[in-house]
């Protein structure tokens, strides 16, 4: 330690390049000197009357750490501060704890996830399962998965969506304890639709609509006409209602709330209607039903009758609590606690159901197609379904609406498939090379497949005395004779001529250090030999981009489902591996992810 300086100028440095090193790996590659100075500065706060000199340390620091490779950042900081990423994950996970439930006890939560099954789950909806299922552990309690399909005409359940809807779930990592189908639990509803005319609180309206909304509209409500009947006669239209006495828009059943209440729409809401089943037959219970529960009562009744503890529901659904607690009332429940959260949107993706399913049925779009922000597309692109998942708890519980960029999840995504995707090599738009005075006969390179974690390697052959490679356009058209180039994990060449769509070049050196020396650019290579046709599919908005290209020949013992990281390209999923007659690897067709 200095005298005049009052610290161990090595030890800061060293510390000061852990710091630079996160941030690097943080923000692609590239660290700021402001937030490294924070964080030091935060570590060790006697620091601070030496801050000057300090900075002029630090942005030293900087400029190495910027100037090593995104790949040797993070193997550096894997092996030399692993520390630092031990402490980032532990105060990830404290913030990511959810805010305690009010009322809850342990061991005495019920939670549910209620989807209508008529499309499969975007990220949006997947917030609720998510959160239900994480609370329900917290407390040591129970999640109810319920399929709310009372509505076969405007909402038609989709029938594979239950299935589809099921496996979203599980791809979530998502448990549920008990499973309802609200459709196959239509004598429930009508048992209670029945207990709740006898206790007064409901009564069947057989007048046309327009004459409800004039005594609604008009404050006159208390005096409407069916409003006034006794229960005895409105048991009796009821037993009509379920007999098929009346048709669609004759009758409805109301649940009685207050005449005046300031929204219109909570006045003496609809509990039941009748839906002709003949015209539009429900996926599961066909024409069996012709009295159909509404949303909010169906979800009332198995709320309280599966005792379900607490509610977590969408902001846009808190009138719906309104609706509902009349209905509570007049049966003597209590009703559950409700928590409310805003909506959740990927920017750039159609988020809509309704617009999803049309995109389905009349264009013929997959509900995995990689443009959309469905779970199952998510998968798709190579997106893990933990970064999904702490997104979700990322945004919490907060009543505002959160708009999420898909940059915010690919970074979540990239630090969770970066230690076990396998790098693979590809030229993308190729180019061939050729390579003269190779000094040798023929030369295999091992290469690892990652530069920090074991993930095994593999072997590339370079014939002599001449060989022809291939490497990308994008990095063929920076070259320029005299220029020195560094093929990754292999050798170095210079540039003797670019011609039209060919290079020439000449082999320099083996080292890396006479590269380094030189300043030479690194870019990726692929063998003439056995290299692998590939075909990448790029959402771009609503677009989709195909770049086309050529992988190295290791490329052929990936599966389907495989994320890998395309070496200077980007995170890709492999979608499909075409095979010839001879079972050779003709293509093989992937998903961007992300960079």
């Amino acid at each position: 330690m200095s005298a005049r300086q009052g610290y161990d100028v090595n030890e800061v440095r060293w510390l000061a390049r852990g710091f630079a090193l996160l941030n690097a790996v943080e923000h692609g590659g590239r660290a700021a000197v402001g937030p490294v100075m924070g964080k030091l500065m935060a570590e060790r706060p006697e620091l601070r009357p030496y801050a000057r000199e300090i900075a002029r340390l630090v942005a030293e620091v900087v400029k190495e750490v910027n100037a090593l490779s995104p790949d040797e950042q993070r193997r550096l900081l894997e092996e030399e501060y692993a520390w630092l990423l031990e402490r980032r994950r532990r105060r990830a996970e404290e913030e990511k704890r959810l805010p305690p439930l009010p009322a809850a006890e342990r061991g005495k939560v019920v939670t549910r996830f209620a989807p209508n099954p008529d499309f499969v789950l975007h990220i949006g909806n997947a917030r609720a399962a998510v959160l239900s299922y994480e609370y329900a552990r917290m407390y040591e309690g129970r999640m109810i998965l319920r399929f709310e399909d009372t509505d076969p005409r405007t909402k038609q359940p989709m029938p594979e969506a239950y299935e589809l809807i099921r496996e979203d779930l599980r791809w979530l990592g998502i448990r549920w304890d008990e499973e309802y189908v609200q459709s196959l639990r239509m004598e429930v509803f009508y048992d209670v639709a029945r207990k709740l005319i006898e206790r007064g609180g409901a009564y069947v309206d057989t007048e046309p609509p327009e004459k409800f909304r004039e005594y609604r509209d008009s404050g006159n409500l208390a005096r409407y006409p069916p409003r006034l009947r006794s229960p005895e006669e409105n048991l009796e239209l009821w037993d009509r209602m379920l007999e098929g006495h009346f048709g669609e828009g004759e009758a409805v059943l109301r649940v009685k709330t207050d005449p005046a209440h300031p929204d219109p729409s909570v006045r003496d809401w609809v509990a039941c209607r009748i839906i002709d089943t003949s015209k539009t037959p429900h996926p599961i219970v066909g024409d069996r039903y012709i009295v159909w529960p509404t949303y909010n009562f169906a979800a009332a009744v198995d709320d309280h009758l599966m005792g379900v503890t607490h509610i977590l529901r969408a902001r846009e659904h808190a009138q719906n609590t309104v609706k509902q607690q009349f209905l509570y009332s007049h049966l003597g429940w209590r009703y559950p606690v409700v928590i409310t959260f805003g909506r959740l949107k990927l920017e750039g993706m159609i988020m809509s159901k309704s617009a999803l399913r049309r995109l389905a049925e009349e264009r013929g779009v997959r509900l995995d197609d990689p443009r959309l922000a469905t779970l199952r597309a998510l998968r798709r692109r190579g997106i893990d379904p933990e970064a999904v998942r702490r997104l979700i708890l990322d945004v919490g519980v907060k009543q505002t609406d959160a708009s999420i960029s898909y940059v915010n999840l690919a970074s979540v995504n990239r630090s969770i498939v970066d230690g076990r995707a396998r790098r693979v090599m590809a030229a993308i738009d190729p180019v061939p090379m050729l390579v003269e005075g190779l000094p040798w006969e023929r030369k295999e390179f091992e290469v690892p497949y990652h530069p920090s974690v074991d993930l095994g390697s593999r072997r590339l052959e370079v014939p002599g005395p001449t060989a022809t490679l291939y490497v990308s356009r994008s990095d063929a058209r920076a070259l320029r004779p005299g220029d020195v180039v560094r093929l990754m994990e292999a050798f170095n060449v210079e540039v003797v001529e670019v011609r039209g769509d060919r290079v020439v070049a000449r082999f320099h050196s083996l080292s890396l250090e006479e590269a380094r020396r030189r300043g030479a650019p690194i870019i990726q290579w692929v063998p003439a030999s056995d290299a692998v046709p590939v075909e990448v599919h790029v959402p771009e908005g609503f677009e989709l981009r195909v770049d086309r290209g050529l992988a190295e020949p290791a490329a052929a013992e990936l599966k389907v489902g495989e994320v890998v990281q395309l070496v200077r390209y980007g995170f890709a999923r492999v979608d499909a591996v075409l095979r010839g007659e001879d079972g050779r690897v003709e293509k093989l067709v992937m998903v961007y992810a992300h960079d």
